[in-house]
Parts: structure tokens; sequence; C-alpha cells
């Protein structure tokens, strides 16, 4: 391909991803309509306690997962280097137990608005998952 080509097929591709993000987040029902306007309530109560601890949104989010025990990891997706470095500064933020309270007291469950998932997507998950059973497994592995 020449440079002109590899510039349109490289715009057609920020296109088609802007697009596919944008129709994604449409679906999704805790970010649509009345779902969004009565979470973003919730994002606000967490940011300023973000702004208080003098981090982001996201680095309090990722420290708060890092304090729920030596078993949970967070796995923050990124495709951005200064993403990937925010999160990163995540680990070097302190919560004490108070500050935990406060952030889940900042966003009870039963105040969520919304499904997790949209209904189609929902089959996908876990849930509906049909698992065979361990002993359907030759030694331990699963059977060619």
């Amino acid at each position: 391909m020449d440079g002109v080509s590899d510039g349109i097929v490289l715009i057609w591709g920020c296109v088609c991803v802007c697009v596919c993000a944008i129709l994604v987040v449409q679906i999704q029902p805790r970010l649509t309509g009345e779902n969004l306007e009565k979470n973003e309530v919730l994002r606000a109560r967490v940011e300023a306690i973000a702004a208080r601890k003098g981090c982001t949104l996201n680095q309090l989010a990722l420290a708060w997962v890092l304090h729920n025990g030596n078993d949970v990891v967070p796995i923050p997706g990124t495709t951005k280097k200064v993403n990937l470095e925010s999160n990163i500064g995540a680990v070097g933020i302190s919560l004490s137990k108070e500050e935990i309270a406060e952030i889940e007291a900042a966003v009870p469950p039963s105040e969520v608005a919304g499904d997790r998932y949209h209904a189609d997507h929902l089959k996908a998950t876990w849930r509906y998952a049909q698992t065979p059973p361990l002993s359907s497994w030759k030694n331990g592995s699963k059977a060619a």
C-alpha cells in the first residue's frame, strides 16, 4: 500500500473503532438515559473522594480493588501509555479502613441504576456457561 491508502485505511479503521465504541456505550444499560443520569451522581461522589486524595477517579477505583485482599487483582484495560502509567500510580495510593468505607458508602449497590449487561449480552456471561463436569475430563485435563 502507498502512504495515501495506508492513511485512508487508518482513518477508516479509527472511524470504525469509534463508531463501535459509541454503539457499545449506547447499549450498556447503565450508560443510557435515566440510568446514566443517576449513575453520574454516584460517579461524582467518588470523584470528590479522589480529588481529596489527590488522584484520579480511575486510580482510586484501582486502589480500592487493590485494598480488597491479596486474592483480588485488578485487570484494567488500556491502549494508551499515559493511561497505563496512571493505572500503575494506583499502587502507591494508601486507603484507610475509613476511606474504604467512605468509597463503598458513596456507591451503594442498591443505588446503581440499570443492568450491568444488555439482555442479549447477558447470555454470554458465566451465569449461562455450560461448563462440563470435571469427571468428563480425562486425567484432570480436557479429553482430546
